[in-house]
């Protein structure tokens, strides 16, 4: 009987376990790992555009490692839009929601998106993004 217990107390923590596991890589990731930013390329809009001293019209090229994340963020006053050049991008939005991003798609990111993305596959993801930024927010 005591044996019985037992083994019954480890399957429960080794499900409890496994559930943790689940749910901690379903979480959103904070911060940013495996990845880079470069080929940044920056207009000044002020003088383009009246009502646009102070932001900027930038585009950079992001790359995510494999296992790598841009961790969340929210693009409140920083609308952009993105082309996926190489691999596969999964985007999870505040919701909970996800969706795979694959090379040739775009998706956009307005004041209300608050997402990450998150490279699962083998190869590096490779985006151009372009958003419209205040360098001193």
């Amino acid at each position: 009987m005591f044996r019985a217990a037992v083994i019954g107390a480890i399957m429960a923590l080794s499900l409890a376990s496994t559930i943790q596991i689940a749910k901690s890589e379903d979480a959103a990731p904070k911060g940013n790992k495996g990845f880079t930013s470069s080929k940044t390329t920056v207009v000044d809009l002020g003088p383009e555009i009246e009502g646009m001293a102070g932001r900027q019209l930038r585009m950079r090229m992001l790359t995510i490692e494999p296992g790598g994340y841009i961790g969340i963020h929210s693009h409140k006053d920083r609308p952009a839009v993105v082309y996926v050049m190489q691999g596969s991008d999964e985007v999870g939005l505040s919701d909970g929601s996800k969706k795979m991003l694959h090379a040739g798609d775009t998706s956009t990111a307005t004041k209300d998106t608050t997402h990450y993305h998150r490279n699962l596959g083998t190869d590096n993801v490779v985006l151009i993004a372009v958003d419209i930024f205040h360098p001193t927010k």
